[in-house]
């Protein structure tokens, strides 16, 4: 998996069909989509309750770019060795879920991912600073994660300051939450790579009509590179 800092768009299947996961995995990607996002929930750290590891092991059959696998679980550590053998690419886990994040980015890279820190949007950046050399990405949350109907948080000042931790550090900056063709623009601005975007992907469309797909992915991206 190589690294560029070129505007990715990950669609969230937690918007999709559930009844048609696969078909709609095939569609997001036949539409443009640079990366496939799962929303792991557990109903303890966030309320929501959502998919395990057989499920995403089922999703991996379907996926041909990047499964991206956000846990907004806790614990954490005793999951991983499951989602790495479910074909996660990368695994993402909050730094709030835990008091050993360090391990956990050990581990998550030891089983063969690449290793992803999430912060929810009461985190500071500096927060992780003492992680970046074990860090493959930062998704910065811009919604408060597991609560649905949030309008978007303006993070770019976080943004920003991860930005400037990284340095060239080969490390995506991917937001989750409320991203669209307005907000998309503001956070590559301040220094954002990979947009994680749910209804304002698979609004208006479906597997019978996935062109609005790709409409909505283009005017997300289009929106974005315009900011670079």
């Amino acid at each position: 998996m190589p690294f560029d800092r070129r505007v990715k768009i990950a669609p969230s299947i937690l918007s999709a069909d559930f009844a048609d996961f696969g078909r709609e995995i095939q569609a997001i990607e036949a539409q443009g989509a640079d990366w496939v996002h799962v929303d792991v929930m557990d109903g303890h750290f966030v309320p929501n309750l959502t998919f395990g590891p057989p499920a995403v092991k089922a999703f991996r059959r379907h996926v041909k770019t990047v499964m991206d696998v956000h846990l907004m679980i806790a614990p954490v550590d005793p999951f991983i060795e499951a989602y790495a053998d479910a074909g996660a690419d990368i695994l993402t886990a909050h730094l709030e879920a835990g008091p050993h994040s360090h391990r956990t980015l050990q581990a998550i890279r030891g089983a063969g991912m690449k290793a992803g820190i999430a912060l929810n949007p009461g985190t500071p950046a500096q927060a992780v600073e003492p992680l970046l050399d074990l860090t493959d990405l930062i998704c910065v949350m811009t919604v408060n994660p597991g609560f649905g109907g949030q309008k978007f948080l303006d993070m770019t000042a976080k943004i920003r300051a991860l930005r400037s931790l990284i340095g060239d550090r080969p490390i995506h900056i991917e937001i989750d939450g409320g991203v669209d063709p307005v907000t998309a623009p503001l956070v590559v601005a301040a220094g954002a790579d990979v947009l994680v975007a749910g209804s304002a992907v698979f609004r208006g469309g479906s597997v019978d009509d996935p062109a609005p797909y790709g409409q909505n992915i283009r005017a997300i991206r289009d929106a974005a590179n315009a900011a670079t």
